[in-house]
This record gives structure tokens, C-alpha cells and sequence, in this order.
């Protein structure tokens, strides 16, 4: 049986990547499934990065903060595995690159790329999870990605405009290094339609599936 793929969808906040997931979700008619990082409520790993996020522990360093959702990601390593060895396309809301991003942008310039280097090798060669096949990295302006979440939820980091901007960024160099495939869902200033951005991706996305 050929070995299925592992599709990641990346973003910045409120660049809709769980809408794009559901929507390219009902679209596939092959076997897949899907999966979204962190698992909250299914592990302590996840709970301890969503006490981070809600300014529980503030002084903690992006590795420490890496190792919980890393540890996540480990305890799903059978299940996608399992997955990919059936056949099946597994789609991903959020993945390492995640945590390069979102942590990386809590260092200093200078520390990023050590940070990236030591992710991968804990992530990859040390906890084995499986490789993403190909990523999709929702692109939203910082500034319209925090009107798109006003009033969501409790998470920190969302509300720092500064942090957004520069976790932005860290995700945009990401995607031109890692050759993604980046998907532009403003134009002329606003955010374009759910459907217009989702037929983008499957069209892009027909010939992998």
C-alpha cells in the first residue's frame, strides 16, 4: 500500500488555519484524517503549554516551553504513523514549525537559528516524528491578524502586536528557506473569503492528493 502523505497547515493568529483544515477536510475524497496541535485536554503536556499561553509561567525559556509541545507531538507519533503506514493523507493544523516560530520569536535575533537547529534535532532525530510532506503557511498581515481575533480567548501572545510581528516574520523566512507553500489571504487590505483561499489550496494541492 503506498505510504500516505503528511500535510501541515501553518499561520500566523487568526490566519484561519482551522477553517482552511475543515474546508480542505470536505473537499478530499481520499482517506485521511486530521489532527490539530496542541491536543488540549488530551495530555499534561498540552495543559502545561496552555498555562504558558494564558501568563501562568512567565518565566520560563522557549526550550523548556518547547519540550511540553514536543511532548505532545511524541504521544501523537504512533497515531500519525499508524495513519501514513495505512495509506491515509493526515492533515495538520500546526506542527514543529510552530514552535519555531511562536518560540523562536521569544529569543533575541541572534538565538533563532541555534533554537531551530536544536528543535529539529529533538523533534526529528530524537523523538522520530514523522516528516511533513509539504506546508502550507497561511500568510495575514500582524496588524488584521488581531482584529481577526479580538475577543477569542485568554492566550498572551496574541495580544502582543510587537511579538506578532516578529513571529510573523520568523514564519515568512521560515517558508522562503523551507520552500512552503505560502498562501496570501489579504488583498487590497482585507482578508479574502474563506471559500476563495480554500479553493487556492485545493487547487494547489489537487496533484499531491
Amino acid at each position: 500500500m503506498k505510504k500516505g502523505k503528511l500535510i501541515v497547515f501553518e499561520g500566523t493568529d487568526g490566519s484561519g488555519k482551522a477553517t482552511q483544515v475543515k474546508l480542505l477536510s470536505e473537499k478530499v475524497k481520499i482517506p485521511h484524517e486530521v489532527i490539530s496541535f496542541p491536543r488540549y485536554g488530551n495530555n499534561l503536556h498540552a495543559e502545561q503549554a496552555r498555562i504558558f499561553l494564558r501568563g501562568k509561567k512567565t518565566k520560563i525559556s522557549p526550550k523548556k516551553i518547547a519540550l511540553d509541545y514536543a511532548g505532545d507531538r511524541k504521544l501523537a507519533k504512533s497515531q500519525i504513523e499508524k495513519w501514513l503506514k495505512d495509506g491515509r493523507v493526515v492533515i495538520a493544523d500546526r506542527y514543529v514549525s510552530s514552535s519555531k516560530a511562536h518560540l523562536g520569536a521569544l529569543l533575541q535575533e541572534f538565538e533563532r537559528a541555534e533554537f531551530i537547529d536544536w528543535l529539529d534535532e529533538m523533534e526529528y532525530a530524537t523523538n522520530k516524528v514523522p516528516r511533513e510532506d509539504l506546508t502550507i503557511f497561511l500568510y495575514v498581515p500582524p496588524e488584521i491578524s488581531q482584529k481577526n481575533i479580538i475577543g477569542r480567548g485568554k492566550d498572551i501572545l496574541e495580544k502582543d502586536l510587537k511579538y506578532q510581528k516578529i513571529a510573523s516574520q520568523v514564519y515568512l523566512d521560515l517558508a522562503k528557506s523551507q520552500n512552503w507553500i505560502t498562501i496570501f489571504c489579504v488583498k487590497d487590505g482585507k482578508m479574502r473569503s474563506k471559500e476563495e483561499i480554500s479553493r487556492e489550496i485545493f487547487d494547489i494541492l489537487s496533484p499531491h492528493l
